[in-house]
């Protein structure tokens, strides 16, 4: 018997990214990548980081759109050199890393963030 477990609703930290960027006038194909990088990190925080609604922060400081994505676990998560280009998961943080110019992850008391950033002008 095949079980399918669905992550969290991650719609509004979706639309708080969308208004964001659209406010600062942000091109579509930059807020495309953003929203996956974002299902990304969110979707990992969940399986991996065990958080049933991980933490999203969402900030633009000048041409600079940083998203942060937190859960409780304190392992931090490191791209996998042995990535089977025909696996079901397991390339995500390649993604990430494709789709924004920063990113990287930060201990907390309790667990850690993941973020990641993209440059307006790219």
């Amino acid at each position: 018997m095949f079980s399918l477990e669905l992550p969290p609703d991650w719609s509004a930290p979706r639309e708080e990214l969308r208004e964001a960027t659209s406010r600062a006038g942000w091109k579509p194909d930059l807020v495309a990548d953003a929203e996956l990088a974002l299902l990304e990190l969110f979707v990992n925080a969940w399986r991996h980081g065990g958080s049933a609604a991980p933490i999203v922060v969402v900030l633009i400081i000048g041409e600079v759109l940083r998203v942060s994505v937190s859960d409780g676990s304190p392992v931090l998560p490191s791209p996998r050199e042995d990535s089977d280009p025909f696996a079901v998961s397991g390339r995500g943080l390649h993604l990430v890393r494709s789709l924004t110019h920063r990113f990287g992850t930060e201990p907390r008391k309790t667990g850690k963030s993941v973020w990641f950033e993209l440059d307006a002008a790219a």
